[in-house]
């Protein structure tokens, strides 16, 4: 792809490639077809061989309905946090009682709602879940680590995190009777 004589990211296009084939629910025979390219070209580059060029990787991302650059500059995760005490508060007129939305319920999502009562321990380890899954964590009583594998969040009480629940995940209790509230997002 470039005239210098570097190659174009390979491992970075076949997992990109693999993620949004997966989100799109699409197989490798009907991404091929509609970006009019050989499937044996596609399954070489999902493997990371090959030296796809522009034209192609310009095909595929129209055949999978998503901007060029994500095949070779895919985004990162997007973690929020949000701290105990922070976030617009609104208050009643008639009695003690604030509300502060952390995250609202995005058009065709869905959410389950879990109550989380964990012990100090070895981490619970979160395999990726369904793609477009997005967890959110409250922390209501004692510390945890919460987030991706590789980036986990330090959180007290009241502190919030979202992030993608499509994503290798764990929690955490770094006190005992630590408590949390856990909505996973569906779309």
């Amino acid at each position: 792809m470039a005239s210098d004589g570097s190659k174009a990211p390979l491992d970075v296009i076949a997992s990109s490639l693999r993620r949004e084939r997966d989100r799109a629910g699409l197989s490798l025979t009907e991404v091929a077809r509609r970006a009019g390219i050989a499937k044996s070209t596609l399954s070489q580059l999902e493997a990371g061989t090959g030296n796809p060029s522009v034209e192609t990787l310009w095909a595929l991302s129209v055949a999978l309905d998503i901007q060029f650059a994500q095949l070779v500059d895919p985004p990162r995760p997007r973690v929020q946090v949000i701290r105990a005490g922070e976030g617009p508060v609104l208050y009643s007129e008639r009695t003690d009682y604030r509300v502060t939305l952390v995250a609202s319920c995005p058009p065709n999502a869905r959410r389950d709602l879990y109550r989380l009562d964990v012990e100090p321990g070895p981490p619970r380890e979160s395999e990726p879940h369904l793609p477009g899954t997005v967890e959110h964590v409250i922390v209501s009583a004692g510390r945890a680590l919460v987030g991706l594998r590789e980036e986990p969040v330090e959180l007290g009480p009241g502190d919030y995190i979202a992030y993608p629940g499509d994503v290798a995940h764990i929690f955490q209790a770094l006190e005992p009777g630590t408590r949390a509230v856990l909505v996973s997002e569906h779309t």
